[in-house]
C-alpha cells in the first residue's frame, strides 16, 4: 500500500516515500497524509528509495500537495523512468493554458467559405462518379451480363410507394386546401376567386404534386436507404459480399433505384390528384365553387402539358434521392455516430438537390415556354 511520512531533522524537512504511489492506494494515501500538508514547509529533500511504483495519478499527487512548482528539491533513489514521468507531469501542469478563440474576420470566413466549396464540389464529384457505376451496372444488368434482382425491387417498390400512399396523399390533400384558401383570400380583393382552379390545379400539376412527393419521399426512402446500407457496411456485410465475388451495386443499389423509378411517378400523379381535391374542397364549403365547376372550369383551362411537365421531373428526382441515399450508406464506418451523421447528410443532400434540379427544370420550360 502507498505511504508517505515527512521527518525534520532541524530546520530541514526530509520526505520519505514508501510503497506504490497508484491511483489504486492512492484514497486511503489522502487520508493518511492530511495533516502533511507541505505549503508552509516545503520538503528540503526527497528520498525516493523505497519507492516501488509510481504512475501518472501518483506523481500528480506528490507535486500537487508537497513538491509545488519547480525547481524541485533534490529527489534521492528514484529510477530514470519515475522521473521522466515525474517531469512530464509537472511540465504539464506548468505549461500555461492559452484559450481557444474561434477565429474572426474576412479572412476566416473565406476561408470557411472556400472549405465548404472544396467540399460541396468533392461531394458532387463523388456523386457524379458512383451514378456512372450506377450506370455501368444497369447497362450490363439490360445486355444480359447479370441478372436483376426482381424480388428485391419488387420489395423495395412496395416499401417506398405502397407504404408512402397515405402520407402523400394526406400531405399534398392538405396543401391543396391551403393553397386554395390563402389563392382565394387574395383574389377576393378583386373578385376574382374563381381563379382559384387555375392555381390549384396549374401549381400541383407543375410543381406543388411532384415536388411534394419528392421531399417526402427523400426524408422517408432515401434515408431509409442509407441506414440500412450503412448498417451493412458497419457490420462489414458489404466486404462479405464482395467476397463472395458479387457486385454491391448490382445487389443494393440497382433495385433500390428501379423501386423509385417506378414508384415517384406514380406516388406524383397520387398527389396531383389529391392536392387538386383538396382545392376542391375548400372550394366547394368556402368559396361558393361547386365540385362540378371547379371540375369544368379546371377542364377548360388546364392542358395535359401541365401534368406531363410536372412527371417528366419525377424520375430525375427519383435517381437523385436514390443515389445519394445509397452512397451516404456506402460511406458509412463502423459506428453508430456514423450512421446517424450520414442518414442526416442523405436527407439534407437529397432534399437540397430536387429543389436546384426543379428551380433550373422549370426556368427551362419556362424558356421553351413549355
Amino acid at each position: 500500500m502507498a505511504a508517505a511520512d515527512i521527518s525534520v531533522d532541524g530546520d530541514a524537512g526530509l520526505l520519505r516515500l514508501h510503497g506504490d504511489w497508484t491511483v489504486a492506494g492512492l484514497p486511503t494515501l489522502e487520508r493518511r497524509t492530511q495533516h502533511l500538508q507541505a505549503a508552509d514547509a516545503r520538503p528540503a529533500r526527497v528520498d525516493a528509495s523505497l519507492l516501488t511504483k509510481l504512475d501518472t495519478a501518483g506523481a500528480l499527487l506528490l507535486i500537487q500537495r508537497w513538491l509545488g512548482r519547480t525547481p524541485w528539491p533534490p529527489i534521492d533513489g528514484l529510477r530514470a523512468a519515475d522521473r521522466e514521468l515525474l517531469d512530464l507531469v509537472g511540465e504539464r501542469i506548468a505549461a500555461p493554458r492559452e484559450k481557444l478563440r474561434k477565429p474572426f474576420g474576412l479572412l476566416p470566413m473565406a476561408q470557411r467559405v472556400g472549405a465548404a466549396t472544396e467540399f460541396a464540389w468533392l461531394q458532387l464529384k463523388l456523386l457524379l462518379g458512383f451514378g456512372g457505376q450506377t450506370l455501368a451496372t444497369a447497362t450490363t444488368i439490360l445486355i444480359g451480363r447479370h441478372k436483376l434482382r426482381w424480388t428485391s425491387a419488387v420489395h423495395h417498390m412496395e416499401r417506398t410507394g405502397l407504404d408512402a400512399v397515405p402520407i402523400v396523399c394526406l400531405l399534398s390533400f392538405l396543401v391543396g386546401a391551403v393553397v386554395a384558401f390563402l389563392g382565394a383570400t387574395v383574389l377576393a380583393d378583386f373578385g376574382a376567386q374563381v381563379f382559384t382552379v387555375e392555381l390549384v390545379s396549374f401549381s400541383f400539376m407543375r410543381e406543388f404534386g411532384v415536388l411534394l412527393t419528392a421531399i417526402m419521399i427523400a426524408g422517408r426512402s432515401g434515408s431509409a436507404f442509407t441506414a440500412e446500407i450503412g448498417m451493412m457496411r458497419a457490420r462489414e456485410e458489404i466486404d462479405a459480399i464482395r467476397a463472395l465475388g458479387l457486385d454491391p451495386i448490382e445487389l443494393l443499389v440497382i433495385p433500390r433505384v428501379l423501386a423509385l423509378l417506378v414508384m415517384l411517378p406514380a406516388l406524383s400523379f397520387l398527389a396531383v390528384l389529391s392536392g387538386i381535391v383538396g382545392g376542391a374542397l375548400v372550394g366547394g364549403t368556402e368559396l361558393g365553387i361547386s365540385p362540378g365547376l371547379f371540375l369544368a372550369r379546371m377542364q377548360e383551362t388546364a392542358e395535359l402539358r401541365h401534368l406531363l411537365v410536372g412527371l417528366s421531373k419525377a424520375p430525375l428526382f427519383a435517381i437523385i434521392i436514390a443515389l445519394v441515399g445509397c452512397l451516404e450508406g456506402l460511406k458509412v464506418r463502423a459506428s453508430a455516430e456514423s450512421v446517424g451523421r450520414h442518414t442526416t447528410s442523405s436527407v439534407v443532400q437529397s432534399i437540397f438537390l430536387v429543389i436546384l434540379v426543379d428551380a433550373l427544370a422549370a426556368i427551362f420550360f419556362m424558356e421553351l415556354d413549355v
